[in-house]
């Protein structure tokens, strides 16, 4: 759903584009930067009981992660450098990033294991119907209630309140909330290349 609005964001970008190119940065070194900060949230949630501020250092790792992956987009598209590896290194370490992170979370014991397999599931399985369904040439972008930016968005307001609330309730709650929309996102693709592939009789 807020593909479109990522878009927008990647064009928004320019001045902080321009900036990381002049010094060197290339979108595939932004796109390694984005799975570095994603290790190091989910190494921040891991380590939770330590200290709660840690919650709060994983949700500013997690959305400058998030960050990056709007930025080495806008690179790549400010300066033509977007290439057929680069897109899919970034696809790559997209998958990575989240499964760090849902990862660190379940180690934390901050969800229910089974839930958190749910949604780890789920996230996974949401992009890879993207991509089976573009390798048949069906665009699903921006099908489903649940792409990355909608995740990753609800995951960094459950973790702001579970900062300041309850830390394992609030993280179980919008960790249940992914495990059902993300499935449901695939759902939602599953049905959609049905009917257009029905409409085409392929």
């Amino acid at each position: 759903m807020l593909t479109k609005l990522k878009e927008k964001v990647q064009k928004m970008l320019t001045a902080e584009a321009k900036a990381a190119h002049r010094i060197g940065l290339a979108p595939n070194a932004i796109s390694i930067i984005g799975i570095i900060l994603a290790f190091l949230s989910a190494t921040a949630y891991a380590e939770w009981q330590i200290n709660n501020f840690y919650l709060l250092v994983a949700t500013v790792l997690l959305l400058l992660s998030g960050f990056c992956d709007a930025l080495d987009g806008a690179i790549a598209r400010l300066y033509e450098e977007a290439t057929v590896f680069g897109g899919f290194l970034d696809s790559l370490f997209d998958r990575y990033a989240d499964a760090l992170v849902y990862a660190g979370i379940i180690i934390s014991g901050l969800c229910d294991v089974l839930w958190g397999l749910a949604a780890l599931t789920g996230s996974l399985l949401v992009s890879y119907s993207r991509a089976r369904a573009e390798a048949a040439n069906i665009k699903i972008e921006s099908v489903g209630l649940a792409e990355r930016a909608e995740r990753m968005i609800i995951l960094a307001i459950a973790s702001l309140v579970a900062f300041f609330w309850q830390p394992q309730t609030a993280i179980n709650a919008g960790i249940i909330m992914l495990a059902i929309l993300s499935n449901l996102t695939v759902l939602q693709r599953s049905v959609y290349v049905y009917r257009k592939q029905k409409k085409t009789g392929n």
